[in-house]
């Protein structure tokens, strides 16, 4: 069946953009690749609700149970052989004097270690999308050292993108001490607030805990296919509202010059053909932040959007329900390393409270990882211009350069 929807971009204006996303300034960008950004569907790569299956089955389909009680499906432990090769590797490339920006698999040679990696990249695109590695030395090796570490390993998952306005592409969750209540105009990963379930605007959003709060911070995930079954078995009146473009997200003013502050767009898509093979399954895909869809009454109220109907305030309150109902908890210990998948997963956290001033301990710190993994490298087939780009989505402000600062600022 062929797409059918109501929102259009222009031939045209996908031609420019797709032209522009190869002008590179490669003074601002070195390895000649920019963060393509956020952007709406293409109306011609958006499918009814008619066009998605109602039962879905295979490794991306899974429960809670299949794993929480077998830790060795889903947990691996660092072998000294692992972490020697890693450390050595880090340290050759401090001592080259580069960047953090410009962290790659060349540069950053693991030839014992990548046929695992291979594995792994696999299983978060097209399993269970989620993998825990456990033993980073992070306070033998320091911040850059550990961060180095950790961009590098990185490399050979996807693309490293930026994170937001400021151009982050290793980002930092801690509590900064901002107002989690203005949620037009903070992002929640800088306080201690409660993370509903939502999915991040990358293919692959890693996490390395540096340091753990006094309380709380912990993570759950949950399959977004097994969640689609549920909709379709219990609410199908539901998952049809959450295929159609009718939701409205909100940019929280990181947005380039000429774009609008908000992109209509669906919740559930269908993965788009696969030119080489037209008989290959189109995947359901998700693309979900409940922030993002309920920060935007400045908009409605003023009437230029329209809030959200009460089937819709509905449909938010039953989506991050049915999540609960089959979430996979888990907790990020110091040198932990938690890799996601965004296209089939939807991840979520814990409120925390940080340890006291006077206990003489750190802050909760986790360093962050938006990773992109175009089509032509074994990504999914997304409903957007920049689908075959090496770093498509993202957030990126005009030419923001991108920065790794070891600390949140």
């Amino acid at each position: 069946m062929a797409p059918a929807v109501d929102v259009d971009t222009p031939a045209d204006i996908i031609q420019s953009l797709k032209a522009k996303a190869k002008q590179v300034d490669l003074s601002i960008f070195p390895d000649g690749l920019k963060t393509t950004g956020q952007h709406p569907p293409l109306s011609d790569k958006v499918y009814p609700y008619s066009a998605f299956p109602k039962r879905i089955e295979g490794p991306t389909e899974w429960k809670a149970e299949d794993y929480a009680n077998n830790p060795e499906r889903w947990v691996h432990q660092f072998s000294e052989e692992e972490l020697d090769e890693i450390s050595r590797t880090a340290d050759d490339f401090i001592a080259l004097g580069k960047p953090l920006t410009g962290i790659n698999k060349d540069n950053f040679r693991l030839p014992g270690l990548e046929p695992a990696l291979v594995t792994m990249r696999r299983e978060l695109i097209n399993g269970k999308g989620f993998l825990l590695y456990k033993g980073f030395p992070v306070d033998q090796w320091g911040l850059h050292k550990s961060a180095v570490a950790y961009m590098g390993l990185g490399a050979y998952l996807g693309y490293p993108v930026s994170q937001n306005g400021h151009g982050h592409i290793l980002g930092h969750v801690k509590d900064l001490g901002e107002d989690s209540t203005q949620i037009d105009k903070v992002r929640i990963y800088r306080t201690n607030a409660r993370q509903f379930f939502h999915a991040d605007d990358c293919d692959i959003v890693g996490l390395l805990c540096i340091s753990k709060a006094e309380f709380g911070g912990e993570s759950d995930v949950a399959s977004i296919h097994n969640v689609w079954n549920i909709l379709q078995a219990e609410r199908p009146d539901v998952a049809e509202l959450l295929t159609q473009p009718v939701w409205y997200f909100d940019r929280k003013g990181e947005v380039s010059e000429g774009e609008d502050p908000y992109i209509k767009a669906a919740v559930f898509y269908l993965e788009t053909p696969d030119p080489a093979d037209p008989a290959r399954e189109q995947r359901v895909y998700c693309k979900w932040d409940p922030y993002f869809v309920r920060s935007l009454s400045r908009f409605s109220d003023a009437g230029v959007i329209p809030p959200l109907s009460a089937a819709q305030d509905e449909a938010v309150r039953l989506l991050e329900a049915t999540c609960e109902r089959v979430k996979l908890h888990m907790v990020l210990d110091v040198g932990d390393l938690q890799f996601v998948a965004n296209s089939h997963t939807l991840h979520a956290r814990t409120a925390y409270r940080d340890f006291g001033p006077d206990a003489g301990k750190p802050r909760r710190h986790l360093m962050r990882l938006w990773l992109s993994v175009p089509e032509d490298e074994g990504g999914w087939r997304l409903p957007y211009w920049d689908s075959a780009e090496k770093k498509r989505g993202g957030i990126q402000v005009d030419d923001t350069p991108p920065v790794a600062r070891l600390d949140a600022d």
